[in-house]
């Protein structure tokens, strides 16, 4: 039986495929990987460097989701993806590179309900934030300022930044001390079956809702051992399950 949503007064949101979704772009792509190999001083062809740092990024993606730990984007690309490169060359540009490494996967933008659910939710007075793993620290921070969504989240809690990486419960309980809220106050909203239900059950959250998205549902490869209270189909869902608070 899922439990009630009457003590909820916060509401934490992923980020990746639940509010924003990649769309393919081979120019768009092509360009940030031209960049990439452009700014490091690449000497091989593309394909064998990408070849390379493909390897490398799985090697770091392996390792992060076993220690549940994430590292500044200077590190990922000294320790990890680029540790033979030129390291001044890499360093001073960390943060640029890290967000050419998302980009050569595509553009992404919020779903069409995304941006009027989370003005709606804020209106009838509930504090939002974020809790997502993600390698750079600048992009969700851009990305709510050009979406005009800035003022709506109190609380931004990046892996990237507090090292800590989901499903730790770790992360989710950082969250709500930085939030002010008492973690059962809390709901969490993701579309990992594994990742964030998992995280926001062992937290004790107060309430999981899981973002049915049919393309990432199976995505770690485990069964999950905590089931959502809720689910979604559409963000938009959300204001069903959370009225006006008085």
């Amino acid at each position: 039986m899922a439990r009630t949503l009457e003590n909820i007064n916060t509401i934490f949101f992923d980020v990746g495929a639940t509010l924003r979704y990649v769309i393919p772009d081979p120019a768009f792509a092509r360009a940030a990987e031209d960049e990439l190999m452009r700014l490091v001083g690449a000497t091989e062809d593309h394909d064998t460097f990408f070849a390379k740092l493909e390897k490398n990024w799985k090697a770091f993606r392996k390792l992060a989701k076993t220690r549940l730990l994430d590292v500044s984007e200077m590190e990922l690309w000294l320790q990890y993806l680029l540790p033979d490169g030129d390291h001044d060359k890499i360093a001073k540009n960390a943060a640029r590179l890290t967000r050419l490494w998302r980009d050569h996967d595509g553009r992404r933008a919020a779903h069409d309900d995304v941006i009027p659910t989370l003005k709606e939710l804020k209106r009838r007075g509930y504090k939002l934030g974020i809790i997502a793993n993600t390698i750079t620290e600048t992009e969700i921070p851009d990305w709510m300022c050009e979406a005009g969504v800035a003022d709506v989240f109190t609380t931004v809690i990046l892996s990237s930044k507090v090292r800590l990486r989901k499903p730790d419960p770790a992360i989710y309980l950082l969250a709500s001390r930085c939030i002010g809220s008492a973690p059962e106050e809390c709901a969490y909203v993701g579309d990992n079956p594994v990742r964030d239900v998992d995280g926001a059950v062992n937290a004790g959250y107060g309430a999981m809702v899981l973002y049915e998205d049919a393309g990432t549902a199976d995505r770690e490869g485990a069964a999950p051992t905590n089931l959502p209270d809720y689910t979604i189909t559409t963000i938009g869902d959300l204001l069903k399950l959370f009225p006006e608070r008085g």
